[in-house]
């Protein structure tokens, strides 16, 4: 029998709350209609109208065009302004690294992280 589903509460979340606000308050500033960063991405205005409610996880796959887009940073669009994320371009051995972190366990996460820690000394 398969393990059951862990709470809704231990999911992860892929992006800060707010990113919905951010991405309609660039939309509106833009002079741009759900309709027409919908049509810009190739997504339906209903999917834009889901993101701007942060009801919908299909941003994450489209949150570097959005951002692009909307003249915006990621770290802009996924913190806003004055983050304290590093507004620096992700290379694609970073990428790359980001992606083999996503796919490990809780446990083998944190044994990355303290590798890693460990070698940036």
């Amino acid at each position: 029998m398969p393990d059951p589903a862990p709470p809704a509460t231990d999911k992860p979340q892929f992006a800060p709350a707010g990113v919905g606000r951010r991405i309609r308050e660039a939309r509106r500033a833009r002079g741009w209609t759900q309709d027409d960063l919908a049509h810009a991405i190739g997504v339906s205005r209903s999917a834009v109208a889901q993101w701007e409610t942060d009801r919908a996880g299909q941003v994450r796959a489209n949150l570097g065009r959005v951002a692009d887009l909307l003249g915006l940073s990621l770290e802009h669009l996924l913190y806003g302004p004055g983050s304290r994320e590093p507004a620096t371009a992700v290379g694609g051995d970073e990428l790359a690294l980001l992606r083999l972190y996503r796919a490990c366990q809780p446990e083998d996460r944190a044994m990355l992280l303290r590798t890693a820690r460990r070698l940036a000394r």
